[in-house]
């Protein structure tokens, strides 16, 4: 079907709320309590730190007074094995069953259980902390193999095999760094794309050629059974399945206005509330993933894309006939919500998309939403569905009313409803304010950590 894009008139704003009154917040925790809510200690970095000091620990235990062939040996597995780890906790079917497993804790149980579970999209700390350690043992591997001592019994085709596979790491690893992931994102994504698989291929020749090196003898036993061999299969089945189900879907897109789109796809996955689907425009090119709006009343898939760089605004601006979605829907942040009897969504602006299916969906929720215009940037539709699903949520509108205190109005709501937690969708900055700020005193507060 052909794309079609739309602007809608400026309308006035859907709903305007008057400033919250000046809620008894609880108190600020004190001590230990209170350094685990600062962002540089969040779970996710915990489980980071957990990962490598662990490998670190079977190192301090494992490498001392090894001869060179068992250094070669248990340097390799253990490169490979945390490899393996760092690809399965990504993996969109894997992230679906922990999700399952941690969401399913019935209401009943403890709130702080319940809190805890909820942290279960921090298990990318682990993804980092393992492809960190697969670097540095991998790194351990390359040193000893390059030795006197171990180039004595290595071809030089393994070696110059070997050499590449850690310059590889290295720089997969150095775009990774913060900073350059988040000021060439479309670098990194290439480098973690490509450079993987290319880390895969090299991997899987370096399997063969070093077990025709050491066991020349009987080579495909040593291939057989060596513990690398097997991760790296699992590992190639974890990377191809998404790309297994890669298929190009028509698409109607509507731009109520030059910030948003509002996309319908023809394509009926099985979806969820708080998954996301991953898109783009051409196999090889960038992916993004997006919420899922997904509502009782209108069955089919829907995402909102709002302007945020070069991708965005090109989809928005030329919008297309056809995209490419892979895989399979993912559950994300959004997801951890059913955790709780009632939920607060604390958004600014398109943080909306992800927000949608839960409120449309009936969920015990509360929305604070602060935009600009509402109706003029996100289409009266739209912002009818909201309000009319949620009549006492709470829309802010920031031309007329200026900037909020999402804080205080996260307080404020979670004293006037109840609510056991928040979920905030925003922009980095605003989304660790708002959830260090709220779990500060005690209340479990979730959001996006900006790990991919």
């Amino acid at each position: 079907m052909t794309s079609r894009r739309s602007t809608a008139p400026s309308l006035a704003p859907a709903t305007l709320a008057s400033p919250p009154a000046d809620p008894a917040a609880p108190p600020l925790l004190t001590g230990w309590r209170r350094l685990w809510t600062r962002p540089a200690l969040m779970v996710y970095v915990r489980l980071l730190v957990l990962v490598v000091a662990a490998n670190i620990a079977v190192a301090a235990v494992a490498l001392p007074g090894t001869t060179t062939p068992e250094r070669l040996g248990l340097t390799l597995t253990a490169a490979a094995l945390n490899l393996g780890l760092a690809a399965l906790i990504r993996q969109q079917h894997v992230v679906n069953f922990l999700f399952r497993a941690a969401t399913s804790a019935p209401l009943s149980w403890p709130l702080r259980v319940r809190a805890a579970l909820g942290k279960v999209y921090h298990l990318g700390g682990v993804h980092v902390g393992a492809a960190i350690s697969a670097t540095a043992w991998f790194a351990v591997f390359a040193a000893t193999a390059l030795s006197p001592g171990g180039r004595s019994g290595l071809s030089g085709a393994t070696l110059g095999v070997i050499a590449a596979l850690a310059l590889l790491l290295a720089m997969i690893a150095a775009l990774a760094v913060a900073p350059l992931r988040r000021g060439r994102h479309d670098v990194f994504e290439m480098s973690h794309r490509f450079g993987g698989w290319l880390t895969l291929i090299l991997f899987a020749v370096l399997t063969v050629g070093f077990a025709r090196d050491l066991a020349p003898e009987d080579p495909g036993h040593a291939i057989l059974t060596s513990p690398a061999t097997w991760v790296l299969l699992v590992v190639v089945v974890s990377v191809a399945l998404p790309w297994a189900r890669l298929r190009r879907v028509a698409v109607d897109v509507h731009t109520p206005s030059s910030h948003v789109a509002l996309v319908r796809l023809h394509h009926s996955p099985r979806t969820f509330v708080g998954s996301s689907t991953t898109i783009s425009r051409h196999p090889l090119g960038q992916w993004h993933p997006f919420a899922n709006l997904v509502t009782p009343t209108r069955p089919e898939l829907r995402l909102a894309i709002s302007r945020a760089g070069d991708w965005t605004g090109s989809f928005i601006d030329s919008p297309p006939r056809h995209v490419w979605v892979r895989g399979v829907p993912t559950a994300g942040a959004g997801n951890v919500g059913k955790l709780f009897r009632k939920v607060v969504w604390v958004t600014t602006g398109s943080g909306i998309g992800p927000c949608l299916p839960s409120l449309l969906a009936g969920a015990p929720a509360h929305l604070v939403w602060a935009t600009r215009t509402p109706e003029a940037t996100f289409g009266p539709e739209l912002v009818a569905e909201i309000t009319t699903s949620l009549p006492d949520a709470l829309v802010w509108d920031t031309h007329a009313q200026g900037k909020p205190d999402l804080v205080a109005l996260a307080l404020d709501a979670v004293a006037a409803t109840g609510a056991e937690a928040v979920i905030c969708i925003s922009n980095r900055p605003t989304t660790f304010e708002v959830v260090e700020a709220l779990e500060s005193r005690g209340i479990p507060a979730y959001g996006a950590i900006w790990d991919s």
